[in-house]
């Protein structure tokens, strides 16, 4: 799946116009619920950003096609659902703005 554009029917929600924030989580991931908040803060603040959190564990088919290893794990997705940026665990506000930023320039 590399490279390919990921959908809102394999996300299960709509992706924003401008870019889309995509967390994979887990039931017993407890770094995810901050993360969640983070995200949607940050979409919040910006127009044409969505955020979509994924559960990993109902998505499995997903998670190895994207090779997600561990939760959270953060994508920034452009406005044609193509992935722009990855990083694993609880991501700081400022680095989601930050490359979330890089992705709409």
């Amino acid at each position: 799946m590399s490279g390919a554009a990921l959908t809102a029917g394999d996300l299960g929600g709509p992706l924003g116009e401008r870019a889309t924030l995509v967390q994979f989580s887990s039931a017993f991931c407890r770094p995810c619920a901050a993360t969640r908040r983070v995200l949607a803060e940050v979409a919040g603040m910006v127009p044409g950003v969505a955020a979509l959190d994924v559960d990993a564990e109902s998505h499995l088919e997903l998670v190895r096609a994207l090779e997600v290893e561990s939760t959270p794990t953060v994508l920034v997705l452009d406005a044609g659902g193509r992935e722009r940026v990855r990083a694993a665990g609880l991501p700081r506000k400022a680095d989601v703005i930050a490359a979330l930023g890089r992705v709409l320039d």
